[in-house]
């Protein structure tokens, strides 16, 4: 026969492995159904992920310049008075990559809006689960951790070339994919494109533009593991933090963020 204590472990095991599966099973009999638990805890795995904290990124060693380009106070608040930039950016954007040129250009006189694809939900029988807010907000993500959401001030279908003088766009590895497959997005950067108008794009971002078909014969930079694509989409791709070619200002990766901020700024101010 089983010891008293014996019981109470098992039944504390067998809690632990339901809370583990994240899911709800059914429950038949007031007995839980264990072929479907063994199943659910097949389908499930550990919730330990890989994150980029703002405060560790900036305090990382060799990323002096990066921690003093956000913490010196910027000194002429009306470099960018009376330049308006659109932020392109979907679910799944790396939230240095946003917020930090958001609030470099903003604290330089600029007006910046956050601007999204049309809110399309996913299908129910695709089993997502969204809150409320994702109607009306962004997802912000730090390397592989979804963090937070940044509420948009307009979509995609809403805006006009003539509305802005710039516009930029967060890498991360989720949000390219959603901002490339949107028709509202592709052909808004190819009228901005025409127009000769600034074009700016970091870390994944740049696979965006190549989907848009504005990268033949033109110079760039992107995340490592996109510079096949960019390529391959007739760009010449540089080793470098930020490449300005013409209307294109690109960047590699998070700790380019004030190169490529700078950058922006630098073209703004001599339109």
């Amino acid at each position: 026969m089983k010891t008293i204590n014996q019981i109470i472990a098992a039944g504390i095991v067998g809690i632990l492995t339901v809370f583990s599966a994240n899911a709800q099973v059914k429950v038949q009999a007031g007995e839980v159904k264990s072929h479907e638990l063994e199943v659910l805890n097949q389908l499930t795995s550990p919730s330990v992920v890989v994150n980029m904290p703002v405060s560790q990124l900036l305090n990382a060693p060799g990323n002096e310049a990066l921690r003093a380009f956000f913490f010196t106070p910027v000194k002429d608040k009306t470099a960018l008075k009376g330049k308006k930039i659109a932020v392109l950016a979907a679910d799944g954007f790396e939230e240095i990559e946003l917020l930090g040129p958001v609030w470099y250009f903003r604290e330089l006189g600029a007006q910046v809006d956050i601007v999204s694809p049309k809110y399309n939900p996913a299908p129910a029988r695709y089993g997502l689960a969204a809150p409320e807010m994702a109607a009306t907000h962004i997802m912000a993500i730090q390397y592989l951790q979804p963090v937070g959401w940044v509420k948009v001030d307009r979509t995609a279908d809403q805006i006009k070339v003539s509305d802005y003088d710039a516009v930029f766009i967060p890498g991360g590895a989720w949000n390219p994919d959603n901002l490339r497959y949107d028709k509202d997005v592709i052909h808004f950067i190819q009228d901005f494109n025409k127009a000769g108008k600034l074009i700016a794009a970091i870390c994944h971002a740049p696979v965006v533009l190549a989907s848009a078909d504005i990268l033949k014969g033109r110079k760039l930079t992107g995340y490592w593991n996109i510079q096949t694509d960019l390529k391959n989409a007739g760009g010449i791709v540089l080793e470098q933090p930020v490449v300005t070619d013409g209307n294109l200002v690109t960047s590699r990766h998070p700790i380019d963020v004030a190169d490529f901020s700078r950058a922006v700024e630098a073209w703004l101010i001599k339109k």
